[in-house]
């Protein structure tokens, strides 16, 4: 019998990896996916501990979602609801204390056993907690089959952190470094493939650290793949057209990674390489475990190779003791870089985490304004590098349909969104697109002549007023 499932997902890419897994590991049981929570029978809430007041937003939905279940309840349905993701693994007891709505709370490395929890939850009148390490890794007990995710696809290969940024809580609730072998990934993405995926984006905490059992087995005459050699074999597989990794730390940008954005052309011209502050007296209390310089080194190191490349960051202002200079020397790298897109944010202390009990804490007030002004010139340069690309032909991999009539939404290169007039039986397709405009967060263009008759059916199409064109 067909039951409904809906699951709502905060944070981070590899949330919502892990959210489509859930969804092929409760397949079996019927479930199938709802479009909102009121026709739910099972709802999910995958949750991020990263962002600020995270705790509280969850607590803030489960709130509605009793008074959705209480509703169920008084025309004799039911209703689950489910709390999984780092503020499950975080706050697992306190959820339940203060939700007893929920019947279940799992954490990130155990919805592999989420169909046994599930049935465990319905029998129970209490709810049902896991929030363990398994000694097993989930994604030896996932299942093979797998929904299409589109022409772009999410694949993780990497989980956990041994960095211990003293700001960060994912070590803590995804857990230390583990690496799936080289062969389950290069499998899962001969699937996507097949299933029509035409780009990966590979996903890790700290996905530059992979260190995956080659095909060759752990054993005697086995090796260790690191994500260069692992990019360098993906890209032989028919059909994947471009490769992305995220997210990254400027440690672990060895040779064969920086060889395989110089050797690939799969390999998108774009990386995520978060630095954080460009103080090294800030740096040194985060635990990040390098200086500026070196971070400039490694970014040098990269356009070496690949000059097009284009970079993004996160920044944390008003970090437990970060003085004026401090701040003035996060602006100073920023603006030696030169970023085309980044994310920033004030600092917020994470309970468990060191930094939350360090006495220095910047006044709110001050990390507002060094926020604002951090954020002004990170969208000057967005901008910048937005406008720089008017005029140019890119080739653009059209993932959905569009706001408006007759319009396509895709990415470059570069991770921009860009707009085109085109029919939807282009979505799927990488085609070539001449830039016309640019704005502060997407591109606008058209298919270029390159498009050949795809192109130039699609322009008849639309000179003869027989398709709406959206601009």
């Amino acid at each position: 019998m067909s039951k409904k499932l809906y699951i709502k997902t905060y944070g981070c890419q590899m949330n919502v990896y892990d959210s489509l897994r859930m969804a092929d590991v409760l397949a079996p049981l019927g479930y199938r996916a709802a479009e909102t929570p009121e026709a739910a029978d099972l709802v999910v809430l995958n949750t991020c501990h990263i962002r600020e007041k995270a705790s509280e937003k969850v607590f803030s939905e489960l709130g509605r979602l009793r008074q959705l279940k209480a509703a169920r309840a008084e025309s004799g349905g039911r209703m689950m609801i489910a709390v999984a993701g780092c503020v499950a693994q975080a706050e697992g007891e306190e959820i339940l204390r203060r939700a007893p709505q929920v019947d279940l709370v799992f954490g990130p490395q155990t919805y592999h056993r989420l169909a046994a929890l599930v049935t465990e939850a319905a029998r129970s009148e209490a709810g049902v907690i896991d929030t363990s390490f398994p000694s097993e890794s989930k994604f030896d007990h996932l299942p093979e089959e797998a929904r299409p995710q589109g022409a772009a696809a999410y694949l993780s290969i990497q989980e956990g952190c041994d960095k211990f940024c003293t700001f960060c809580v994912v070590p803590y609730t995804r857990g230390a470094e583990q690496s799936r072998p080289a062969a389950a990934v290069l499998a899962e993405a001969r699937r996507l493939v097949a299933a029509g995926t035409r780009e990966i984006t590979l996903l890790g905490q700290n996905v530059n650290a992979y260190h995956g059992e080659g095909p060759g087995g752990a054993g005697p005459g086995g090796e260790v793949w690191g994500l260069g050699r692992l990019l360098f074999a993906l890209a032989e597989i028919d059909g994947l057209a471009r490769l992305r990794y995220t997210t990254s730390h400027p440690r672990d940008m060895d040779d064969e990674l920086i060889a395989a954005h110089r050797d690939l052309a799969q390999v998108m011209p774009y990386l995520h390489l978060p630095v954080q502050s460009g103080s090294d007296k800030i740096l040194a209390a985060m635990n990040r475990r390098h200086a500026a310089a070196d971070y400039l080194r490694v970014v040098e190191r990269l356009r070496g190779v690949r000059p097009d490349l284009a970079l993004s960051s996160d920044f944390i202002v008003g970090f437990p003791g970060e003085s004026d200079q401090d701040f003035a020397e996060t602006l100073r790298l920023v603006t030696e870089v030169g970023y085309a897109q980044a994310y920033s944010f004030k600092y917020s202390p994470r309970p468990g985490t060191p930094a939350a009990d360090v006495a220095d804490q910047v006044p709110e007030p001050v990390k507002a304004e060094r926020l604002a002004m951090l954020q002004s010139l990170l969208a000057e340069q967005q901008i910048a590098f937005n406008q720089g690309c008017v005029g140019q032909e890119l080739e653009v991999l059209f993932e959905a349909e569009g706001r408006r009539g007759g319009q396509l939404l895709g990415r470059s290169p570069f991770m921009q969104a860009v707009h085109v007039a085109a029919p939807a039986r282009l979505k799927g397709r990488l085609l070539p697109v001449r830039i016309e405009s640019a704005h502060p967060n997407s591109l606008a263009g058209r298919l270029s002549e390159a498009a050949g008759e795809i192109g130039g059916a699609w322009r008849d199409a639309r000179d003869a007023g027989v398709m709406e064109v959206a601009s």
